[in-house]
């Protein structure tokens, strides 16, 4: 479990083929950047940019991780030499500053609005159908790795907008700062949405 709070902002260094097939996934090599890891060890989780990955090998400056073609087609970012967003996974003795975060990417969203506002930043992202009866004013979403708050939704054919107001501290120590029109980006939906969703729905056995 992760809580949305990042605590650094690392980066895909080296990106290395698990086989030749056209369904291999592939080894990641991770700068941590400020990320402590010293209490990291192999077979720990570490959400990148939302997605909990195992660690599989310690570096001098960070980490190794296998993702599946599986994973890199059901997420974004994972698969460029480019920063994510870090964090560990959270432990009983934490302060749960965000939300319950389970780092299982239910989907992907398309950025349709990026742009300051005053002090801060407007994010407005379409999320697919099969996501869009989740996404509640004022509810939370992870939206790479980040926990956010739901200022407004939208509803469409294709699923739905919804709108998020970005502080300057979010886009300092985030990825989130190069986002743009179009990119895809990473979405969880809050936990207990999806559970009331299915008690709502379930047939009574």
């Amino acid at each position: 479990m992760f809580t949305g709070i990042v605590a650094a902002v690392g980066k895909i260094t080296h990106i290395t083929p698990l086989g030749t097939q056209a369904d291999a996934g592939l080894r990641l090599t991770i700068d941590a950047g400020g990320l402590a890891m010293d209490d990291v060890g192999l077979g720990d989780s570490i959400a990148l940019n939302g997605a909990c990955m195992t660690v599989v090998e310690k570096t001098a400056d960070g980490f190794i991780i296998d993702i599946s073609r599986e994973s890199l087609n059901c997420t974004a970012g994972l698969d460029a030499l480019s920063e994510v967003n870090l964090e560990k996974a959270l432990t009983l003795a934490e302060r749960l500053g965000g939300h319950l975060v389970s780092g299982h990417v239910d989907g992907l969203g398309t950025v349709e609005k990026f742009e300051a506002v005053g002090e801060s930043w407007e994010l407005v992202i379409e999320a697919p159908r099969s996501l869009a009866k989740y996404l509640a004013y004022k509810g939370s979403v992870v939206v790479n790795g980040v926990s956010l708050t739901v200022n407004r939704v939208t509803d469409l054919e294709s699923g739905c907008q919804f709108s998020i107001n970005l502080i300057p501290h979010t886009i300092e120590v985030t990825t989130l700062k190069h986002l743009h029109r179009g990119a895809k980006v990473n979405l969880e939906i809050d936990l207990i949405a999806r559970y009331v969703e299915r008690m709502l729905s379930a047939t009574a056995i």
